[in-house]
């Protein structure tokens, strides 16, 4: 009898270890491709922003004025796809997942092209191919103003002279002047060559800014924008990669209050604007 009963128990154990085996097999899926998990969001044949960087699913770029502040940045020159971003010296920075893209501008050989400096150069840039020479002025860290035209003491405006200039600026203005000088903006009236900018607070040595160069939005009104920086020391102007999606230079709007990018994160009160 109690040797019916063990194999009666025995076979009983048997089969439920085989049902939940079947049942595990039954509802094992197959392992997605590589390309239906991650959209490719690189065009390696684009030379500028938008050409290199393909639009998510459903989305399409805004309209903007050929002439624009917020065009010239989305059509900023960019190096081929793969290059490294270098430093003032020479030195290459290396990429552990911070940027897509290295814009291809010059910087200089001092150490003076960083954070806030890469965006007061970019506006400078818009403002002087536009020839509005007068409007090129940034706000030092004294409280007082460099003017490009006073600057100039009645030299004609040029490419040389407007980077001999903008190192002036980079030697006497900072984060905190450039946060003094911008304007506050809401976060879901973002719009190209808007400015995330955090002055150094709570005991911090340094504050960190970085710009908007693109933005798409779908057919709900979704927003999404792509972000630009340089940083310390003084280095190339590179397209930020998305730390909660690797590969993918967009950002959603919709961040909550924190937006968390490779070297930095910022709140939503900290959007500022040149305009």
């Amino acid at each position: 009898m109690r040797t019916l009963l063990n194999t009666l128990v025995l076979s009983m154990l048997l089969f439920s270890c085989q049902s939940q085996s079947v049942k595990n097999d039954t509802h094992k899926e197959e392992p997605k491709k590589a390309s239906e998990e991650t959209p490719n969001f690189i065009n390696p044949t684009g030379n500028t922003i938008t050409s290199r960087f393909n639009l998510p699913e459903g989305y399409d770029y805004t309209h903007l004025q050929e002439d624009s502040w917020g065009a010239f940045l989305r059509d900023l020159p960019l190096k081929p796809d793969g290059s490294v971003v270098k430093k003032y010296n020479g030195e290459t920075k290396p990429n552990f997942q911070t940027y897509l893209a290295v814009v291809n501008l010059p910087i200089g050989h001092k150490d003076l092209h960083q954070c806030a400096d890469a965006v007061m150069r970019l506006r400078a840039d818009y403002l002087f191919s536009q020839s509005r020479f007068n409007e090129i002025s940034f706000r030092q860290a004294s409280g007082k103003t460099l003017k490009y035209s006073t600057w100039l003491g009645g030299k004609t405006p040029d490419k040389n002279n407007l980077w001999t200039y903008l190192e002036s600026v980079f030697n006497t203005a900072n984060t905190t002047s450039l946060d003094q000088q911008l304007k506050l903006k809401a976060i879901e009236t973002l719009e190209i060559g808007d400015v995330f900018i955090t002055k150094p607070m709570n005991g911090q040595l340094y504050g960190h800014a970085i710009i908007v160069v693109d933005k798409c939005m779908n057919k709900e009104g979704k927003v999404k924008f792509i972000l630009a920086q340089s940083f310390m020391p003084a280095q190339e102007i590179q397209i930020l990669d998305n730390p909660l999606q690797p590969g993918c230079p967009w950002y959603d709007l919709d961040f909550g209050q924190t937006i968390q990018t490779p070297d930095w994160s910022f709140t939503s009160n900290q959007l500022k604007s040149f305009e």
